[in-house]
């Protein structure tokens, strides 16, 4: 499909923000003038700006005017404030021409962003305004990230593939239905820290048997990241690796049986169950 849309614009510029216009421009998708930023935070927009060369605009009105595609790439917290603040300067009923909002808020439901930005407008319009949800990780700041993504009914498949075309530059991208938002939350934006988590408990196990910091957390880190690169270029679940490690009566067994013994895999799938429970009551 031919590039449609050139213009990017950023409301916010925090991490992700920053690593999506780094991911962008290093990808060499879009260039520093394809990209547009806004943010109540002077000192990271000037950043972004010295870094990329990108344009810093002045207010987030100017964001959804001058751009094609607008990240709202803000705190939860702060989403209803910069809604607001464009509903009441009647922002959206003055666009003209096709915009897509994209929204990297964590918890925030597109009904949220449906209440704000198709207020009293006409369904003809909506369709020219189709709002898409994205719930990214932070391995995206290393572009290695995961990033689940849904939309509105207004979005079209074209819609979807350039914000999938937008994402995959900072890694993979699933679709999804908003339904399924809770779950990717818990499995992949929360995920990274379940890592880390295993990360400390096998350097802690490792310091105590012995080996210094410096090595644990080397061996460590390189451990899980062989296993991973692993996993991926093989033809066979994680189940099926884990069992060819697994030697009956060897050393990996012995870890195993104090794993099972204390029902490990069990405390781990109902703690990704209490992070999406926790999601969903976020969300509202």
């Amino acid at each position: 499909m031919p590039e449609i849309f050139h213009k990017i614009g950023f409301i916010g510029a925090g991490n992700m923000g920053q690593a999506m216009i780094g991911a962008l421009i290093k990808s060499k998708r879009y260039s520093p003038s394809d990209l547009f930023v806004c943010d109540v935070v002077k000192n990271q927009t000037d950043t972004l700006k010295k870094a990329y060369g990108i344009t810093v605009l002045p207010d987030n009105g100017a964001v959804i005017d001058t751009c094609d595609v607008i990240i709202f790439a803000v705190k939860p917290q702060a989403v209803e404030q910069v809604l607001s603040e464009l509903k009441d300067k009647a922002v959206f009923k003055n666009t003209a021409g096709k915009k897509i909002f994209i929204s990297i808020a964590a918890g925030t439901p597109i009904k949220k962003f449906e209440s704000y930005i198709y207020d009293a407008i006409a369904d003809d319009i909506k369709r020219q305004m189709p709002i898409l949800r994205v719930m990214p990780n932070t391995p995206a700041l290393v572009l290695s990230g995961m990033s689940g993504l849904c939309a509105n009914a207004y979005a079209t498949a074209g819609d979807v593939e350039i914000a999938k075309k937008i994402l995959s530059a900072m890694g993979k991208v699933i679709e999804c239905q908003e339904s399924d938002m809770d779950a990717v939350t818990a499995v992949s934006g929360s995920g990274p820290a379940y890592c880390f988590y295993l990360v400390e408990a096998m350097i802690e196990a490792a310091v105590q048997l012995g080996i210094s910091p410096e090595n644990a957390g080397e061996m460590t880190a390189a451990t899980l990241k062989g296993s991973l690169i692993l996993l991926e270029n093989q033809s066979i679940t994680a189940r099926e690796l884990r069992q060819k490690v697994t030697s009956p009566g060897g050393t990996t067994e012995a870890a195993i049986k104090v794993f099972d013994d204390n029902s490990v895999k069990q405390i781990i799938i109902q703690a990704i169950t209490a992070a999406a429970q926790r999601s969903k009551e976020l969300s509202g």
